[in-house]
């Protein structure tokens, strides 16, 4: 059978393949000190939990989920208005599974082929998948570490930006740690309208950011509804990564429109996830304070560590990332991975898995306990591998 010419845009996933490489060094008797996929090793709160079991005892709770629940929106508008100061109407919202599930939602109801969607570089590489699925022509926009990995929208050149149907932009960012400036939503917001560009603001991480900062919602800025919509999950604020609880928020023309998309592909939100969700927003936002703080604490132990072996590694400044130049001796993201994996167990993941300009970088997760990581770094202090290193 031929398949789709698609499927030749998809390589085998860098997870699967740094999963592969873990297992055989597993089986040597190593230790591993998994720092590769942003999966949190925290619990959902036990009300969260609750909220789910006790749903699945409802009549109708297994029964197709047609529509969200008015109970979930309010919760989402409550929600955005006590966390964001942003005000949210209800049919300006519609969950998803996930928010990689939603950007192909959007990119497939928005574009047609070879509309131009510009992704940040490095980014998530669902980013790019969600183009590739609806055979968008993608343009990238490089974050550079003069700018602190910030979006240059000056620096886009106004043939591409005229051209562009879409811009994802993502703050706090995967996998580079920035976080965004002041100003800068409100330079978005009259930049799309200068070229008419639809925003999809992802805001995976504004419950995780760093020395005493405050995650904001794309949302919040005057204009933001005009121009485009904003990606909202619970994942990472939560730890329910493998639910896939997540909202598209916004611009309601952009939401109405992968709503009716999404009619087409799948049946809503399975209910009890839905009375999980409106748990978890409606909870008083200590839980998440108190988990940034662990983060951040992980965050201190980890880059001050790799200073003093004298891998020059900046503080992320929010996500659960820490983006890593590559130390003195090394240019290839990947070989240098494995090399690390194979002489001190400790997986992170290679700069170029997220774009062209991830070359020269690797990312860690912050996703192992404090100990960990400064055994971690003790293993690296004693493998020789970074020549400028002292034993620890």
């Amino acid at each position: 059978m031929k398949f789709a010419s698609r499927l030749d845009r998809f390589g085998k996933e860098i997870f699967t393949l740094l999963d592969e490489k873990k297992l055989a060094v597993e089986r040597t008797g190593k230790k591993i000190y998994n720092m590769s996929i942003g999966t949190p090793d925290f619990e959902p709160p036990g009300y969260v939990k609750e909220a789910l079991k006790s749903a699945a005892d409802e009549p109708d709770a297994w029964k197709y989920p047609l529509y969200d629940l008015p109970e979930l929106l309010d919760a989402v508008c409550a929600y955005y208005d006590r966390r964001f100061s942003a005000s949210i109407k209800k049919e300006e919202i519609t969950s998803v599974c996930g928010t990689q599930t939603g950007l192909g939602y959007v990119c497939l109801a928005l574009c047609d082929p070879q509309d131009v969607v510009l992704l940040p570089d490095p980014c998530y590489p669902g980013f790019e998948a969600a183009a590739y699925m609806a055979d968008a022509a993608i343009s990238y926009y490089p974050l550079l570490r003069e700018n602190a990995f910030l979006p240059d929208l000056a620096g886009i050149d106004e043939a591409t930006a005229k051209a562009a149907k879409l811009i994802i932009i993502n703050l706090p960012s995967n996998p580079v740690g920035a976080v965004a400036r002041e100003g800068i939503y409100e330079e978005l917001i009259a930049w799309a309208k200068e070229y008419d560009v639809c925003v999809i603001h992802d805001n995976a991480y504004s419950d995780i950011i760093y020395d005493g900062n405050t995650g904001a919602s794309f949302l919040s800025f005057p204009g933001a509804k005009e121009v485009g919509a904003e990606f909202f999950s619970l994942s990472k604020s939560f730890n329910v990564t493998g639910a896939r609880i997540g909202f598209l928020i916004g611009r309601k023309d952009v939401v109405d429109a992968v709503r009716m998309f999404r009619e087409h592909v799948d049946f809503g939100m399975f209910i009890p996830l839905q009375r999980a969700a409106i748990a978890a927003l409606s909870a008083d936002g200590d839980d998440t304070k108190r988990q940034c703080a662990v983060y951040e604490e992980r965050r201190d132990i980890l880059c001050a560590g790799l200073r003093e072996l004298g891998w020059d590694v900046p503080d992320s400044g929010g996500s659960m990332f820490v983006w890593a130049p590559l130390p003195d001796g090394f240019s290839d993201s990947m070989a240098f991975c494995l090399a690390l994996l194979e002489k001190t167990g400790v997986l992170c993941a290679p700069g170029a898995s997220f774009g062209p300009h991830g070359e020269g970088y690797v990312r860690f997760a912050l996703v192992i306990d404090k100990e960990e990581i400064k055994a971690a770094l003790a293993g690296i202090a004693n493998s020789g591998l970074l020549q400028k290193c002292r034993i620890i």
